[in-house]
């Protein structure tokens, strides 16, 4: 008898288009996170979609929209009115729009006003009226802690924002202990302002070690304990990162190039072609959360070290690209940034300027860079010609065609030989070791032997020769 797999769980995408977004980029992004919710295991079944000028304080969308939401989940549609909020509301001169405003903003407060029908006009998806229903929600947005719970009440639904969808894929993806590390604590910055009070008493002063000092609520105490928590988790980061800096410091004279670009654009498959090593390759969201640093093969003698790097994503959060920013070194301290970008995908120029945008945040856009435009062979001629016109100095390869990975791999050889120096140097019968070094890490361009010894004529790095002239005084 074969066991069957549980059902994945079933969710349903809420978005804003807000003015200056235009119907593909919305498009894009909503499609963007469908893929994150596959990433996680998660099986789309519909979108719910307004136009707005913003989103509504109470809920995101207005009441509309929010009980066609609730068809998909089962849930009411509605916001249930909090105790606290019934008793402020019948304070005489109370301003509706004033408590609206302060509720919305108060993490530890029920949201208990109407939210506006103005979308009345907007057709409605079609939505099933009977079979499972989701039991999830995720926004396209980063939501406040009230949004959320006015959401989850109204859908009877798990509700994650854009931020939480990619945390929870980092968190998963993460196999290192420096990575866990750096979503952990990019986990608990998001989670530290959206703790809020549960059960009675709950705002009642504590004593003892540990426990409540004066004044102090339960949720202050929790919020304490994630402060220490992640002041720990800085702590062993910090020596971890001590260790990747002393390594990173070891190859300061050696040649480096960094992988960087939008997150499954095809820098891992691009690191296995160009180095021969077994990095994981995976068409997910966030396959890659490490960095792996190997050297470009075959190798000759220009040595070359290729890493590969954490992918981007539009929106990504800002304690996520402070966590990394040790492992984003790598893009910062490269002699040479190769941007790899998916030219399939109908939204690469914006997942371009996402890339440049992260690469400026870690000061690494002053960098050289140079634009790989993969996946070509996915591309029609005209599409291919259309690319090479909008971006004239990028390089339009596929990683399944060897011609293509060998010409980026001598575009890549031909950069840092750019600056190579000739010179002769006579080294002597009894320090021979240095003609095997010189041929490992230089050009020779002829060999003679003589009385003296052996006379090499070759180009070479500057920290090469100086090495070389360095053994021979």
């Amino acid at each position: 008898m074969t066991a069957t797999a549980p059902p994945r769980p079933r969710a349903v995408l809420l978005s804003v288009q807000l003015q200056g977004v235009s119907d593909g980029d919305f498009e894009s992004s909503l499609d963007e996170l469908a893929r994150l919710a596959r990433t996680l295991g998660f099986d789309v079944v519909g979108r719910v979609t307004q136009k707005r000028a913003g989103l509504t304080p109470a809920a995101v969308v207005g009441s509309g929209k929010l009980q066609e939401l609730a068809r998909w989940t089962g849930g009411s549609g509605e916001i249930p009115m909090g105790p606290r909020h019934k008793k402020r509301s019948k304070r005489e001169g109370d301003d509706p729009t004033e408590a609206e405003s302060e509720a919305a903003d108060d993490g530890d407060v029920e949201i208990a006003f109407e939210v506006e029908v103005d979308d009345a006009d907007e057709p409605a998806a079609e939505v099933p009226s009977h079979g499972p229903r989701a039991t999830l929600v995720l926004v396209n947005h980063d939501i406040g802690p009230s949004q959320a719970r006015n959401l989850e009440r109204a859908t009877d639904a798990e509700v994650l924002d854009r931020t939480a969808v990619i945390l929870a894929i980092f968190q998963r993806h993460a196999r290192s202990r420096e990575a866990r590390l750096q979503v952990e604590i990019a986990r608990l910055e998001y989670l530290a302002p959206r703790l809020r009070e549960t059960g009675a008493g709950g705002d009642r002063q504590g004593g003892g070690i540990g426990g409540r000092g004066a004044g102090e609520s339960s949720s202050e105490l929790d919020r304490r304990k994630v402060r220490d928590r992640i002041a720990e988790l800085r702590s062993e980061l910090a020596a971890i990162e001590h260790h990747t800096e002393t390594q990173r410091k070891r190859r300061e004279n050696v040649n480096t190039v960094a992988l960087v670009g939008y997150t499954n654009a095809g820098k891992s498959s691009w690191m296995r072609a160009l180095t021969g090593s077994e990095v994981l390759v995976e068409d997910k969201l966030f396959a890659t959360l490490g960095t792996t640093v190997r050297v470009l093969q075959p190798e000759g003698a220009t040595r070359v070290l290729v890493s590969d790097t954490v992918g981007f994503i539009k929106q990504l959060p800002h304690d996520l690209v402070a966590s990394f920013r040790s492992t984003l070194d790598e893009a910062r301290n490269c002699d040479l940034l190769v941007q790899i970008v998916d030219a399939a995908d109908p939204a690469h120029a914006s997942q371009i300027a996402v890339t440049s945008e992260v690469l400026a945040s870690i000061g690494a856009d002053e960098s050289p860079r140079l634009m790989v435009l993969n996946k070509a062979d996915r591309l029609d001629e005209a599409a291919r010609a259309r690319m090479q016109d909008a971006y004239p100095d990028a390089l339009l390869l596929s990683m399944k065609d060897r011609a293509d990975v060998a010409r980026l791999r001598e575009r890549l050889v031909e950069f840092f030989e750019r600056d190579l120096e000739e010179a002769e140097l006579v080294i002597p019968y009894t320090l021979q070791k240095l003609v095997a070094l010189a041929h490992e890490r230089a050009h020779v361009l002829s060999e003679q032997h003589d009385a003296e010894g052996t006379r090499l004529r070759l180009r070479a790095s500057v920290p090469v020769l100086a090495r070389l002239r360095a053994e021979l005084d």
